[in-house]
């Protein structure tokens, strides 16, 4: 078993320098791109190159170099994209180095500096693949998140410092395969039994503490729907599901819950607990309303069993920026 072990020791010290080797040769190769769209910008900005000779400079390449791939005419003007897009933004320069070429090209065409930084952040910290952050792009996750940090800044007095970009004010499960017509039962059998997708939506900071999470107050015997742990916010995090929208009596509940918690299972070293009610729908007056003067660190939110409109997601958070924009105004 000895043995065993110290072999497995070497295996793992191969898998590591073999991720280190992808590292370092995607970081050049993206380093590279910025090079040639560099020099491309610069020769456009000239007027001394247009379409016909970037064409002329890729078949150039193939026949110079036939081994090399990724010098398409197409690519070739992505190259020249990514140095404009990026060449007055330097932190951003620097991340784009840390993801692949074809993750950068995901997030290029993005609207605004802030959505991009958003994505090459995120996209570092959860180690996305390309597909996996293709599907944040198109659940509009940057909304999701902006939303939740613009209503949980109200809430500051309850939450921890360091909550921000943590919580989504609406979750999409679509990954799950629900049918649209579910009970309480099939939502929290559906998420703890497929807990890696769960948590490519929920968070990768997040470890999963157990489904109907008994708890003792008294003589009672209670359950909690989800239980989870937040590595970076240190403290427990508790989903109550309701399958109907949201009522401000769900609260009475969940407060309860993360009471029992604090006081007969967090440990000493500990946050206070956060709770989460996930609902299939919410008025977002009456949240605010049912909020008010709630001492306890809770989030309401809503969950999505298809894809969201990112239109929708779009033109809300549009809406708080403009009304943000609006109180500013009125207080200069």
């Amino acid at each position: 078993m000895e043995l065993q072990e110290q072999f497995s020791h070497i295996t793992a010290l191969i898998s590591k320098a073999k991720e280190s080797a992808y590292h370092a040769v995607n970081k050049e190769l993206v380093t590279l791109y910025w090079h040639v769209g560099e020099y491309v910008s610069q020769q456009v900005e000239k007027k001394t190159w247009g379409k016909s000779v970037v064409k002329e400079l890729s078949l150039f390449i193939q026949q110079s170099e036939p081994n090399i791939v990724g010098f398409s005419p197409q690519n070739i003007w992505r190259m020249k994209q990514f140095v404009e897009t990026y060449k007055n933004l330097p932190k951003l320069a620097t991340l784009s180095r840390e993801l692949s070429w074809s993750q950068n090209r995901l997030i290029l065409p993005l609207k605004s500096s802030e959505e991009q930084e958003f994505y090459l952040l995120f996209c570092i910290k959860e180690k996305w693949s390309v597909r996996e952050l293709e599907r944040q792009i198109n659940t509009s996750c940057f909304e999701r998140v902006m939303l939740a940090n613009e209503k949980l800044a109200t809430l500051s007095g309850v939450f921890p410092k360091e909550i921000t970009n943590t919580f989504k004010d609406t979750y999409v499960l679509e990954l799950l395969q629900l049918p649209e017509s579910h009970l309480e039962k099939d939502l929290r059998k559906a998420i703890a039994q497929n807990i890696t997708k769960f948590l490519l939506e929920f968070g990768r900071d997040f470890a999963f503490m157990g489904e109907e999470y008994p708890l003792q107050v008294g003589s009672q015997d209670f359950a909690i729907d989800l239980l989870f742990y937040n590595r970076n916010l240190n403290c427990m995090v508790a989903i109550e599901l309701k399958i109907e929208k949201f009522k401000p009596e769900h609260l009475g509940q969940l407060n309860f819950y993360l009471e029992a918690l604090d006081r007969d299972i967090r440990k000493p070293h500990e946050q206070p607990s956060i709770g989460i009610l996930l609902c299939n729908g919410k008025d977002d007056i009456v949240v605010e309303y049912a909020l008010n003067r709630t001492i306890s660190p809770t989030l309401v939110a809503d969950y999505q069993t298809k894809l969201p409109s990112k239109e929708l997601l779009q033109r809300k958070w549009k809406e708080i920026l403009e009304s943000l924009s609006d109180n500013n105004n009125k207080q200069n």
